[in-house]
């Protein structure tokens, strides 16, 4: 009989592969509350990295980071009409508070936008105070119906940022810097995935935003994952909460404001962008653990050998774990290191370090090969590159080869259909295209200009719609 495989196969059920993976990777576990979840130690040190390195690319855009309270009064979230109505199927709203009715029902944050403003209306007076750059790394919550780990949940972790500024461009011209230098760069270089960059329709604009770009990754099945997204909000907030500064010349004007952010999803998309049917594959510029050394066996000179070449692999910069757990079969430690996608695997026995050597074992490419000891500090730095850049170009080249050109509504929902994503002009798409699109269960994921670039309007010409289903 043959064996049964770890993993549902990604062909045969791509969902059931998702939560097997989740669950044999040791990455999180669901919440005792529907549609909450814990993240396990290995999964959170990816989350740790992706913070750490969005955190060095919004703070070299010039944001500072503060925290604003989990609590926010029910009166504050109302005063913008939009923003409420469009949170309000989500809020998580506590009635009661030390075991009596609150003068005031307290939502449970499901965005930061109005308690940001309550406050930024105190800090800004004069023209000197702007722009005012703050990003908050937080929890939310967001009642979810249907929840999936990392995807979709009740409550998840992200960052937000939320910006100030005392004229329309320079608040376009950030929430455009964040879009590029934050996400895209972060996405795209760390986390190996080839967004596309683009504009949300007006329909799918976050509430109370007058434009949202978004970062859009296309997943293994062909489904589209929103990775980010950069709010511009116009004056909307501002007129609500007054936020008013003192120009040069003396008049008290209205602030323009940007707000953005990226969470926990981004787990998911790294999960469902490289994964495969023998686990994750963690782009090396993100892995908590680039490499581990395994012990083939106890033996004292093999275990000297795996210390000895730890300290190596580190002292040329790489992130080491060491593996000695041989009470523990070797095949299976070899498989739970797989499972969990660390890039390299380097296996030392008897055998091998009478050779002077170790296999190493690549979980990108896959294959292995024999490489001297003292070679390997030399050597792993280098291929650990190249499976960065044959991550990302995997991700390109599925998207370029499953995305078609269409000219009408029914071609687009075929081809998303198929697994895929499709490209028609949004001036022959348009509000009402869309809304037929939504019937079959596709959506306008971005709107790109013809070249691909961002698009400096909706209705700029030669704007593409870029649809398909969605997570």
């Amino acid at each position: 009989m043959a064996k049964a495989p770890v993993l549902t196969p990604q062909d045969q059920d791509f969902p059931r592969w998702y939560q097997d993976l989740i669950g044999k990777a040791e990455l999180a576990d669901n919440g005792p509350v529907r549609g909450t979840m814990v993240i396990r130690p290995y999964g959170y040190g990816l989350w740790e990295r992706m913070q750490q390195e969005l955190d060095a690319r919004i703070k070299a855009a010039g944001a500072r980071n503060a925290y604003f309270p989990l609590f926010i009064p029910e009166s504050n979230l109302s005063r913008e009409a939009e923003h409420v109505e469009g949170f309000a199927p989500e809020l998580a709203v506590v009635t009661h508070g030390g075991g009596k009715r609150l003068e005031e029902p307290v939502v449970v944050r499901p965005t930061s936008e109005t308690i940001v403003n309550e406050y930024f209306s105190k800090w800004v007076n004069s023209y000197r105070d702007l722009p005012l750059l703050i990003n908050q790394w937080a929890n939310v919550v967001r009642w979810e119906m249907r929840p999936r780990v990392f995807l979709r949940t009740t409550e998840f972790l992200w960052q937000e940022g939320h910006t100030a500024h005392a004229s329309y461009e320079e608040a376009r011209d950030y929430a455009a810097r964040i879009h590029r230098e934050v996400y895209a760069d972060f996405l795209r270089n760390v986390l190996a995935i080839d967004v596309v960059l683009g504009r949300k329709s007006p329909a799918e604009r976050f509430a109370g935003a007058i434009n949202t770009l978004t970062l859009e990754g296309m997943m293994r099945d062909g489904k589209a994952l929103q990775l980010g997204t950069s709010h511009e909000l116009g004056q909307n907030f501002a007129k609500a909460f007054d936020t008013r500064y003192l120009g040069p010349d003396g008049a008290r004007q209205l602030v323009w404001q940007t707000s953005w952010g990226a969470s926990t999803r981004m787990v998911g998309g790294l999960i469902m962008s490289h994964g495969d049917d023998q686990g994750l594959r963690v782009p090396p510029r993100l892995a908590p653990v680039q490499a581990v050394v395994l012990a083939v066996k106890g033996d004292g000179a093999v275990l000297t050998a795996v210390s000895e070449t730890a300290a190596a692999l580190r002292a040329a910069g790489v992130r080491v774990e060491t593996d000695e757990r041989v009470e523990i079969p070797f095949g299976r430690r070899a498989v739970d290191w797989e499972l969990k996608g660390v890039p390299a695997r380097v296996e030392i026995g008897p055998r091998d370090l009478a050779d002077g050597a170790a296999t190493l074992v690549r979980r990108i490419p896959g294959g292995k090969q024999p490489v001297a000891l003292a070679a390997l500090p030399g050597l792993l730095p280098g291929l650990l590159e190249e499976d960065q850049a044959q991550l990302l170009r995997e991700s390109r080249e599925r998207r370029e080869a499953r995305t078609a050109e269409v000219s009408g509504v029914q071609e687009a929902v075929a081809a998303a259909a198929a697994g895929g994503w499709a490209r028609i002009p949004w001036a022959d798409l348009g509000p009402e295209g869309e809304a037929r699109l939504a019937q079959d269960g596709v959506s306008v994921r971005v709107l790109v200009a013809a070249d691909g670039s961002v698009p400096a309007s909706d209705d700029a010409p030669g704007t593409v719609a870029v649809v398909g289903r969605a997570y």
